[in-house]
């Protein structure tokens, strides 16, 4: 596994890494309500979550969102490391779009008003994925040129 990341991996990272280091901040200081919110919100699409307590699941989740966003912005951190931790927690943003009522419009895909932001997920996903298959697909490649 290469340590680390080539220069044209550094602006999806990056670019990652800034919008969910930017989410982890604002938990930080999350008041109650917020984090009742929240805690809300993953409890309807993650029931096992239900057991924690509100305020605790968001500094978790704050904490979570700030080890993944260092993890993207860390040069030295194999890509295929930083793009699997990414695409689990875009996997995971997707449940929500995907099982939350009144996220999508009824019967398709397509988002509705209030699932857009959360809908925009996916390009997360997509950096993930990249990364990983990019890395996968080397260890089969000679060491030439790369």
């Amino acid at each position: 596994m290469r340590i680390f990341a080539r220069a044209h991996q550094l602006p999806p990272r990056l670019a990652a890494a800034a919008i969910i280091l930017h989410s982890g901040l604002d938990k930080t200081g999350a008041d109650e309500e917020t984090a009742k919110g929240l805690h809300g919100m993953a409890t309807g699409t993650y029931p096992f979550l239900g057991d924690m307590e509100p305020v605790e699941f968001t500094r978790l989740l704050s904490r979570a969102e700030l080890a993944l966003g260092a993890t993207l912005a860390l040069p030295f951190v194999p890509s295929l490391l930083a793009g699997a931790a990414l695409t689990g927690f875009a996997g995971g943003l997707l449940g929500l779009y995907l099982k939350t009522p009144g996220m999508r419009r009824e019967g398709s895909l397509r988002p509705s008003q209030q699932g857009l932001g959360v809908s925009k997920d996916i390009w997360l996903l997509g950096i993930g994925l990249g990364l990983m298959l990019e890395e996968l697909g080397r260890r089969g490649s000679p060491a030439v040129g790369h």
